[in-house]
């Protein structure tokens, strides 16, 4: 039986977005249109496979972690089925693999794992932006969907990219929904790693012309609950660069020095 099912419980822009028609445990969602970026948002694609999974979760556990491959890029205007494999379902976690298929070929692949909140010691070294907010200025992306989201970095930040460290809010309200919410951090979580990744030397104003880049693998542990409508901070690491790929770590801080999140991904970087 197909049947309709969001992320969220009402119609935010965020809901939609993470909205399919279902037929068991394979999902069918809505591509935007046409971008001029041209490759579908990989932060989109993960976004919807943890919405994906989650709907196929007790509501009482909530992601913790995910791990996940972009296999092919994808396309706007194609929509793509989202195959959900139920590996396992314990009494406090759970975990999924989820294949993303556009015109029957896979461009997507993750495994996430969720978990019943229990009580525990609470505490974590608090990370220290090395952006202040006060010292921000805002700036931009030509990254569709990153309109949704209000952006503050360095004074000479190049468009049109957005490189970390920065701040970002979403501009719309988003539904308070633990689950949704997180599917907003994956997607957001994606802006930033792919120029955080290049090799030393490497000219951003190249990238398209002489030069390729895109992300290989993403992953992200979800620490603490996420609202989207205050600022947070996203800082990210390079970690090492080589034989074409840059890996990099990133912490997702709120202004009260909390960690909400962790994220890393290995990019490709390729003349």
């Amino acid at each position: 039986m197909t049947e309709t099912e969001s992320a969220g419980a009402t119609s935010s822009r965020m809901a939609e977005l993470m909205s399919f028609t279902r037929e068991g445990d394979t999902f069918t969602a809505r591509t935007p249109g046409a971008s001029a970026n041209g490759r579908l948002f990989g932060g989109l694609i993960a976004a919807r496979a943890l919405a994906a999974a989650g709907a196929t979760v007790d509501t009482e556990k909530l992601p913790h972690s995910l791990h996940s491959y972009f296999i092919r890029g994808g396309q706007y205007g194609v929509d793509v089925t989202l195959s959900v494999e139920r590996v396992r379902d314990g009494k406090s976690f759970a975990t999924r693999r989820v294949t993303v298929e556009q015109n029957d070929v896979a461009i997507f692949e993750m495994i996430c794992s969720f978990h019943r909140p229990e009580p525990g010691t609470d505490g974590h070294t608090p990370p220290v932006p090395s952006l202040a907010l006060e010292d921000s200025v805002e700036v931009g992306t030509s990254f569709p969907l990153t309109v949704d989201f209000e952006m503050r970095g360095r004074p000479d930040d190049p468009e049109p990219f957005v490189l970390p460290p920065f701040w970002i809010r979403s501009r719309l309200p988003v539904d308070d929904d633990p689950l949704l919410r997180y599917c907003v951090l994956t997607l957001l979580s994606d802006i930033g790693p792919v120029p955080a990744a290049r090799p030393p030397g490497t000219d951003l104003a190249e990238l398209g012309t002489s030069k390729f880049a895109t992300s290989l693998d993403h992953s992200i542990w979800f620490h603490r609950p996420f609202d989207p409508h205050e600022w947070h901070s996203y800082d990210i690491t390079p970690v090492t660069t080589g034989n074409a790929r840059g890996l990099v770590r990133g912490a997702i801080v709120n202004r009260d020095g909390v960690r909400i999140a962790s994220t890393a991904q290995e990019a490709l970087w390729r003349e």
